[in-house]
């Protein structure tokens, strides 16, 4: 629900009807068999992308206890 929600909110003041215009013009060019496989790059480069946000935030929190336990043995 939340990714509707937000996808949504990307696309602005979009009407239920544009909406399906576009759906449907996606539909024609790739085709209903190219969709799935789609999706499915779309959300393993999402979940590629959060856990590199991760390991990036687990990385700079190591390195900032490191320098704090530096600081305190001076």
């Amino acid at each position: 629900m939340m990714l509707l929600s937000s996808i949504l909110l990307f696309l602005g003041g979009l009407r239920g009807t544009e909406i399906i215009i576009i759906a449907l013009v996606i539909l024609l060019l790739f085709g209903g068999r190219k969709i799935p496989e789609l999706m499915r790059g779309l959300g393993k480069g999402i979940s590629s992308f959060k856990r590199g946000m991760k390991d990036a935030v687990d990385e700079i929190d190591s390195a900032d206890d490191g320098s704090d336990n530096k600081a305190q043995r001076k």
